[in-house]
Order: structure tokens, then sequence, then C-alpha cells
């Protein structure tokens, strides 16, 4: 499995950010209002994607992924790097989506009031999105598992 690629992600929310900027500007009228507490599950999966992350980085360190109950199953830290691969591409395009949305509502927070009032879970979001791609990044980095030393089997 190769690394997320960075420039893939930010070309992911930018492309995001442009289809919702267009989508807002035509249809916000029509649109409902966003809370701040549409960002909870975004900060939340971030906080758990870093704790993964130090979780397996404290097992690599101290030698104790393997098979046995007190290591880290190798299946176990594969399955954190697909989440944090996941995680990374949902953040850049979540982030993007309410980034876009943001181009809207951010110069016309003091003109509406829905976009006043749309305007933390839009930021919130748009934060949200974007740490939880890092946090993704972050986790998926730290499931890597260096090469073996030469002459020692693989497995």
């Amino acid at each position: 499995m190769t690394r997320t690629s960075i420039s893939g992600l930010v070309a992911a929310g930018g492309f995001a950010a442009a289809v919702l900027a267009i989508i807002t500007w035509t249809f916000y009228g029509s649109m409902i209002a966003i809370p701040v507490t549409v960002s909870v599950t975004l900060w939340v999966m971030a906080i758990v994607c870093v704790v993964l992350a130090w979780k397996v980085r404290d097992r690599l360190e101290d030698g104790r992924i393997g098979q046995d109950r007190s290591q880290l199953n190798p299946v176990t830290a594969a399955q954190f790097l697909v989440i944090g691969k996941a995680s990374a591409w949902t953040g850049a395009i979540v982030g993007g989506a309410y980034i876009g949305i943001g181009s809207y509502v951010i110069p016309r927070a003091d003109e509406l009031i829905a976009a006043g009032d749309d305007l933390p879970g839009v930021l919130a979001s748009a934060l949200g999105g974007i740490a939880l791609s890092a946090a993704g990044l972050y986790l998926e980095r730290h499931c890597e598992t260096p090469p073996p030393a030469d002459g020692e089997p693989v497995g």
C-alpha cells in the first residue's frame, strides 16, 4: 500500500471546495442551517486517529508488534493504517466542502442573518475536516513498519 499523497489530498479538497462553492453560491437560500454540532464527528474521529497513532507508535518503539496477547497484532496495525488513510481522504473532502461553503458564508456573515448563524458551524466543520485529514495522515505514517534487517525473516 502506498503512502497517501498530500498533494492528492489538497487536490481533492480543492475540488470539493470548488463544487460546494458553486452549489452554495447558487442555492444558499434553499440550504438548511449548519449547526456547530455537525463538526463533532470530525473532531472525535481526529482524536481517535491521534490516540491510535500514539498506541501504535508506543508498541513499535517497545518492539511489541506480533502475535502474542501482550503485543499489537500486525493485522490490527494494518487495519489502523486503513482507518488513517480513509480518515485523511474523508477529512480532505469534507474540509474542502465546508471551505467552499465558507467562501459564500464568511463574506456575508455581517449582511445575512442566516450566514451569521451558519458561520460557527462552517468554521468548526472546515477546521474539523482539516484536523481529521492531518490526524489520518499522522496515523497512517505511524502504522508503517520498518523493513526487516538483512538476513532477518519477513513475517
